[in-house]
C-alpha cells in the first residue's frame, strides 16, 4: 500500500486524555489523517490534536453549520489552523433533519445556507488566516457548490461505484491537485468472521438508510430498488426489516468489512476511485472503539 488511510476519531467524556494518546499513536504509525465527526465536539478535539500532534493532517468531518454563529466558527477555525501549522481542514455540513429537530434550529435550503455560511466565514473579523474549507456532500449540486466556493469535499458513506460520476462535477485540476481535498468517511469492520462484520455494518447504516437525503443519494448512485424498499419499510414502521433489504452489493459499495487483506484491498480501490483521503470509521465485532483501533493497527502494520 502506497499510503495509509486517515482515521475517524471521537473523544467521549472520561476518555479524552486517552484519545489524545491514541491520536499520537495513529500519527506514529503513519496514518494520513485524523478526522473528527460533529458529535462529542469535534472542533474542540481538533484544537487539542493541534497541540498534541506534530505532522499528521487533521480536521472536522464535519462541523454542523447551525450550531454556532458563523463569526464564532471563523475565530475557532483560524485559531486551530494557526496552532496546527496549517494542518487543519475545516469540514462543514448541513447535517440532517432529525438533528435539526433535536437542536430546535430552523434551517433553509441546504445549498443556500451553505453558500451564505462560506461567505460569512470569509467575511468574518478574525485574527489570522482561515483553513481550507471542506463541504460535506452527497449529491451533485453540493459538489458543484464546493467546486465554486470551497477547497474540498467529503462524503460520509459514499458509494464507490458512483464516485467517477460524482467527481465529474469538479474541474480536472480539483480532481488531481493536492490542493483540493476529496475524502470519504467509510464504516469499517476488520474481522475474519465476514458475516458478523457485514451484520455490524448493516446495523451501523440503518439510521442513515432511512434519512431522505441519504436515501435519495443512494438512489442517484444506482440503488433505487433497495432504497425504495427501505423507504416503504420505514414508512410502515417495520424497522426490523430494514437490514434484510440492504443487499450485499450495496453494502460492499459503501463500507469496508472482512479480513485485514480485504479491507486493505478495499482502501486501494477507494484511492483508485478518485478519493484522495479515505477516512476509516472503525468498529469491531469484539468490542468498542479501542478494540476497533487495535484491529486497524494490526491490519495496517
Amino acid at each position: 500500500m502506497t499510503k495509509k488511510p486517515a482515521v475517524s476519531l471521537v473523544a467521549v467524556p472520561g476518555r479524552r486524555q486517552t484519545t489524545l494518546e491514541i491520536a499520537q499513536e495513529i500519527e506514529r504509525r503513519g496514518f494520513s489523517g485524523l478526522y473528527c465527526p460533529s458529535f462529542a465536539d469535534g472542533l474542540s478535539l481538533c484544537l487539542a490534536l493541534a497541540m498534541h500532534t506534530n505532522e499528521i493532517r487533521l480536521g472536522t468531518s464535519i462541523a454542523n453549520i447551525y450550531t454556532r454563529h458563523v463569526n464564532d466558527f471563523a475565530q475557532t477555525a483560524s485559531w486551530i489552523h494557526e496552532l496546527s501549522g496549517g494542518r487543519f481542514d475545516f469540514g462543514v455540513g448541513v447535517s440532517h433533519g432529525p438533528v435539526h429537530a433535536q437542536l430546535g434550529v430552523e434551517v433553509g435550503k441546504p445549498l443556500n445556507d451553505m453558500r451564505e455560511f462560506v461567505q460569512g466565514l470569509r467575511a468574518a473579523p478574525r485574527t489570522g488566516e482561515l483553513p481550507p474549507i471542506v463541504l460535506a456532500t452527497l449529491r451533485k449540486r453540493m459538489i458543484s457548490l464546493a467546486s465554486e466556493v470551497a477547497e474540498g469535499i467529503v462524503w460520509a458513506n459514499g458509494a464507490r461505484s458512483h464516485m467517477e460520476e460524482s467527481l465529474a462535477e469538479l474541474t480536472e485540476e480539483q480532481r488531481t491537485s493536492d490542493d483540493f481535498f476529496i475524502g470519504n468517511m467509510i464504516p469499517t469492520c476488520i474481522s475474519d468472521d465476514k458475516a458478523a462484520a457485514a451484520a455490524l455494518m448493516r446495523k451501523t447504516l440503518t439510521g442513515y438508510a432511512v434519512l431522505p437525503n441519504y436515501n435519495n443519494y443512494w438512489i442517484e448512485s444506482g440503488y433505487e430498488e433497495e432504497m425504495g424498499a427501505i423507504r416503504i419499510a420505514a414508512r410502515k414502521g417495520d424497522n426490523d426489516k430494514i437490514t434484510s433489504l440492504m443487499t450485499d452489493e450495496w453494502l460492499a459499495d459503501v463500507t469496508l468489512f472482512g479480513s485485514a487483506q480485504e479491507v486493505r484491498e478495499g482502501v486501494e480501490a477507494w484511492y483508485a476511485s478518485g478519493v484522495k483521503t479515505p477516512i476509516l470509521v472503525p468498529s469491531s465485532t469484539e468490542g468498542g472503539q479501542m478494540k476497533a483501533l487495535e484491529e486497524l493497527f494490526a491490519a495496517f502494520e
